[in-house]
């Protein structure tokens, strides 16, 4: 059994700039028998999503603020490498927030075990919080209907991507917003999406206009600033404006400029919300099944982007900032 183990620390809060290597310290500490009730994890996978910067930050009032020297936060796939508790036995892969550390001792709550017919790491991406955003968003906050038209930034990422398959099997027409040819290709041919704009070629909001003529009916925001406003520019009568992320904020701060065009909401009558995906945490089980059911028939594809190395963790979180992943962002410990 190991005596020690590594773990990264938070270091700095990053207000109001990227996220730099300095910002996390990696130490090697003691790691303590586990006793009645406690089991003793090994990481095998951690995940990645953009909220970790808000974290860092202490903005999200949502969670626990963090301190300069805690454990940085994050969920993980682990193993049960010995237990003392009745529910957990060793061998079983579990998920939970156990944060970046290679083992831990941990009292059990909060953990599941992985149960799904896909891949384990299913359960950190399609089936994780990355999936589960994309329906509670989409369904709960978007309230599509057949027909709608529904568009999407950063629809290449984890969650958007999950976002426009569930749109077309609601039976709406999907245009999705992403960064480069590549992705948008993807977006098309293997995602399901009517069509799909590329921001990098510029004249976002004639694009938007050309792809979606009537207007659009639901927006579902993981952007923020300038490809906000400029769909805001296109709302139809009616339109609900969801507010899921805004990962155009996270290197310049936490206070963006708000959108020039807002006031398109009240000549639409339109509707504009965030939410956070944990005010749904008692229907996620029933969730989970229903996504993986649209796995299974074929109906839903998703994207990992797996980095390797325990020691790379810090350069991973990066990646999301810079789009450079493809699909949900992990790392293999």
């Amino acid at each position: 059994m190991p005596t020690t183990t590594r773990q990264w620390l938070l270091n700095n809060h990053p207000r109001g700039r990227g996220i730099e290597d300095n910002d996390f310290k990696l130490v090697e500490t003691e790691l303590a028998d586990p006793r009645d009730g406690e089991v003793l994890l090994a990481t095998r996978y951690l995940s990645f999503d953009p909220a970790q910067k808000g974290w860092m930050e202490n903005i999200a009032d949502y969670v626990a603020p963090m301190a300069i020297g805690d454990v940085m936060r994050g969920g993980a796939i682990s193993e049960v490498i010995a237990s003392h508790n009745p529910k957990f036995a060793v061998g079983e892969i579990v998920f939970g927030t156990t944060g970046w550390t290679e083992h831990n001792v941990h009292d059990g709550e909060g953990l599941t075990k992985v149960q799904t017919t896909l891949s384990p790491t299913a359960v950190l991406s399609v089936l994780g919080t990355t999936g589960l955003t994309a329906y509670c968003g989409f369904f709960k906050v978007g309230k599509p209907v057949a027909g709608d038209v529904v568009l999407i930034s950063g629809a290449a990422g984890a969650t958007g991507s999950v976002v426009g398959q569930l749109a077309k099997i609601a039976g709406c027409r999907v245009v999705g917003i992403a960064g480069g040819p590549d992705k948008c290709k993807w977006l098309v041919d293997e995602a399901g999406y009517d069509a799909a704009i590329d921001y990098k070629a510029g004249d976002v909001k004639a694009q938007i206009k050309e792809h979606c003529p009537g207007g659009v009916d639901v927006i579902f925001d993981n952007v923020g600033g300038s490809i906000l406003d400029d769909m805001l520019a296109n709302i139809a009568t009616g339109a609900r404006v969801v507010v899921c992320g805004g990962i155009s904020r996270y290197e310049t701060g936490g206070h963006p400029s708000g959108p020039g065009n807002y006031f398109n909401l009240i000549f639409r009558r339109a509707s504009m919300a965030g939410f956070i995906v944990l005010d749904w945490a008692p229907e996620f089980p029933a969730i989970r099944k229903r996504l993986e059911g649209f796995v299974q028939d074929g109906k839903l594809t998703y994207q990992e982007d797996i980095q390797e190395g325990f020691e790379n963790a810090p350069a991973t979180l990066k990646r999301l900032f810079t789009g450079q992943n493809r699909g949900k962002q992990m790392l293999k410990v």
